[in-house]
């Protein structure tokens, strides 16, 4: 479920329990009961990606892979966590938190430092407060690593949702994936959008969220595939750029917005910029100022106006029940992410062009991030099974790694297990 980090295991814990039940393990590394379970999902998005951060729409659901913690309080100031699934012990004082140099752990104090702010908020510096004096918490999860589905998200939407439980803090889900998210960007160093959290915490089984990343106004809609199935195809492949140009895309869109506001000043995110506008100020041959931005920064600024459009019109396919043109549009988003936001990876286009022609899917695309991952793929049920074994095949062939593949449902968000 994590990126292993360097941390020396508790030598009295020697147990591998993976996704068994989780108050079972508790109560043998912790040597007390756990106080309440909760379980929270990952996410697919079907379209509408990178657009988040732009204040654009997205169309994600929750899945039936899931991050389960087990918690319970402490009186001694300390948190002491166990990573199940790497058999990985830390434990840190609540006071003065900063990040740690084991990834996995800043997805859990990151969210206690957003709790601890927002209890300063409501009742002042000095007061205490029950969270200050430490819990108990162990983690498991079948989200695959790396593979676009959001792991992290759904491990700070599972901390917050058991800590609001338990301290009876009063949070609405909006303040949790609000907060959640806040709490990525200063412990994961990610400027991730909120679509991710927002999805872990809302979804509902067999329904699909647009979601407006502006107002954060959502609606929900039955998924009904008819025929046809969603298949992940994972890369099992995670480039080092990741990180540092998810970061890097959200830096070049907001230069594209500060060069649209020079002729239009009401233009504060891509959301707001019609196709025209950025034609007229930021292609190659018109841009205002020449020296301000480069070529890249108007492909980042197309694509993401294009996939706000189409993320609407997809989900008008949806309505009417046109399964197929809906599945043309995800083949449109990654072609756009692939040669315009430059966040695919031959792997990923491998995968792609793998179903490109096949008459039986209807669409593919990269999802996630980018630079690895999963692409998702609207396959006819009953060819399902030809249908991965003709891509593995090729895959096999063209990079000598081997295709993992997952089959997902639409499940319920977060929740006391």
């Amino acid at each position: 479920m994590f990126a292993k980090g360097s941390l020396t295991l508790n030598p009295t814990i020697n147990i591998y329990l993976g996704m068994q039940d989780i108050r079972v393990s508790f109560q043998q590394l912790f040597n007390t009961s756990a106080s309440l379970v909760v379980q929270s999902p990952g996410r697919i998005n079907l379209i509408g990606e990178h657009t988040d951060y732009n204040n654009g729409f997205v169309l994600p659901a929750a899945i039936d892979k899931c991050v389960q913690v087990a918690i319970a309080k402490r009186t001694d100031g300390t948190i002491h966590m166990h990573a199940i699934d790497l058999q990985e012990s830390v434990i840190v004082p609540v006071v003065a938190m900063q990040p740690h140099a084991t990834s996995w752990v800043n997805y859990i104090i990151g969210v206690v430092v957003q709790v601890q702010k927002y209890n300063t908020s409501k009742s002042g510096s000095n007061a205490s407060h029950e969270i200050d004096k430490g819990f108990d918490i162990g983690i498991q999860g079948d989200i695959p690593i790396g593979a676009g589905l959001s792991s992290s998200a759904a491990v700070e939407c599972a901390v917050i949702f058991a800590l609001n439980e338990m301290y009876q803090l009063g949070l609405t889900t909006m303040q949790m994936a609000l907060m959640t998210q806040q709490s990525e960007h200063e412990f994961a160093g990610v400027k991730c959008g909120i679509m991710d959290m927002f999805a872990s915490l809302h979804g509902k089984n067999n329904q699909v969220i647009l979601l407006d990343c502006d107002s954060l106004q959502h609606s929900y809609y039955p998924l009904d595939l008819k025929d046809y199935q969603i298949v992940l195809f994972d890369t099992q492949i995670k480039h080092a750029l990741a990180s540092s140009e998810y970061n890097t895309r959200r830096l070049e869109c907001e230069q594209g917005v500060g060069v649209l506001q020079q002729k239009y000043p009401s233009i504060t995110t891509l959301r707001d910029a019609s196709k025209q506008q950025v034609e007229q100020c930021l292609a190659p041959n018109n841009h205002l100022d020449k020296n301000a931005i480069s070529n890249k920064v108007y492909q980042r600024c197309k694509y993401v106006v294009d996939e706000i459009d189409r993320v609407q019109l997809a989900v008008k396919d949806l309505l009417a029940g046109d399964i197929k043109a809906f599945g043309q549009k995800m083949f449109e988003t990654h072609e756009g992410l692939s040669k315009l936001y430059e966040v695919s990876c031959p792997e990923l286009d491998i995968l792609v062009n793998a179903v490109k022609d096949n008459p039986h899917v209807l669409g593919a695309r990269m999802m996630g991030g980018g630079f690895g991952g999963c692409t998702i793929n609207i396959i006819k049920k009953s060819e399902v099974q030809v249908t991965i074994n003709t891509v593995a095949e090729v895959y096999a062939q063209q990079t000598a790694h081997t295709l993992k593949v997952h089959q997902v449902k639409i499940a319920q968000g977060t929740h006391i297990k």
